[in-house]
């Protein structure tokens, strides 16, 4: 049985959010009227968008006491806003949410009876999605990296709307290093998560800040930050074309002893050296990538810097 549950805090990294994000904190509001039972307050961490979102940020702390705003000095990416939320949060249930309407905060009484029933993070699924046919593709890619190398269970459906217990986040926020991956975080934490199933609205303005270049940021930070798995599977497919190579030398040196007259094929020497050289290059590059985070991570990069915050506090 888990502790009770006396205060939610609600986390929304915000970008390019100037004329939604008050619609949904107003939604939020109503919906906690309804669950009065709950304290709760709202953290709106703005991921230095170039609109005017930290001023609606700021205004809307100025006349609704339950929030607070933190304001970051350059973009740092969704999950370093999270991160950022996450160690301002203070209540016994950490609710993450988006800033654009799509993710139904009214619905977020069926999360808070899950983690009353005991769950350490609830996720929830949409049967049908209003996300682009992009955005849709890049979260079937990122569903199959999370089964394959962070050991999901194939049934579970994780989304930006989920919530978990205190001390997933207490444990969650000790990880300082340079690219933080959230949904590694909480599977490293616990494997005691649940869907409960919600409507997935349509945007309400505007499109993804999501770009083909930080989705493949996103998967990399998956792939490298909580698994070695691409470095065995680099490992394989080497060994696998050195095998293959040594298969083919010695064929072509078979066949040559049999028949002489057999020209040998330049064409064919081509494409084993560009084939051999191209994986070569892919390895090195992977492991590349693995040193060169290492590096900046023994640089003490930060995950983000925290310009400004609306209560003055400072992280």
């Amino acid at each position: 049985m888990s502790n009770p549950i006396e205060m939610i805090s609600f986390v929304i990294p915000c970008y390019r959010s100037q004329n939604t994000i008050g619609n949904v904190v107003q939604e939020i509001e109503d919906t906690m009227k309804e669950l009065a039972r709950f304290h709760y307050e709202v953290i709106l961490v703005n991921d230095c968008s170039p609109d005017e979102t930290w001023k609606t940020i700021k205004k809307l702390a100025e006349e609704k006491e339950y929030i607070k705003g933190v304001h970051f000095a350059k973009n740092f990416g969704q999950h370093a806003a999270l991160m950022a939320g996450l160690r301002k949060a203070k209540g016994d249930v950490v609710v993450c949410l988006d800033d654009d309407g799509q993710t139904p905060a009214n619905e977020v009484g069926k999360l808070l009876e899950k983690m009353e029933e005991g769950y350490d993070a609830v996720y929830a699924s949409y049967s049908h999605k209003q996300h682009s046919f992009f955005r849709n593709f890049g979260s079937r890619v990122n569903d199959w990296m999370t089964r394959v190398m962070l050991g999901k269970p194939k049934e579970l459906y994780v989304s930006s709307y989920f919530a978990v217990q205190r001390y997933i986040v207490d444990d969650m926020i000790r990880y300082e290093n340079s690219y933080p991956y959230v949904i590694g975080l909480v599977l490293r934490a616990t494997k005691n998560v649940v869907n409960v199933p919600v409507e997935h609205r349509e945007r309400e303005e505007g499109r993804s800040g999501y770009t083909m270049k930080k989705l493949l940021g996103l998967w990399l930070n998956g792939f490298t930050a909580f698994s070695v798995i691409p470095l065995r599977v680099a490992t394989t497919i080497g060994g696998i074309c050195a095998a293959g190579g040594f298969v083919y030398g010695a064929y072509t040196i078979v066949k040559r002893l049999l028949n002489p007259d057999v020209p040998m094929g330049f064409s064919s020497i081509m494409s084993a050296i560009v084939f051999f050289g191209g994986m070569v290059m892919i390895m090195l590059g992977l492991v590349g990538e693995y040193i060169g985070r290492i590096y900046i991570s023994l640089n003490n990069s930060p995950q983000y810097v925290v310009k400004e915050t609306t209560d003055g506090e400072r992280f």
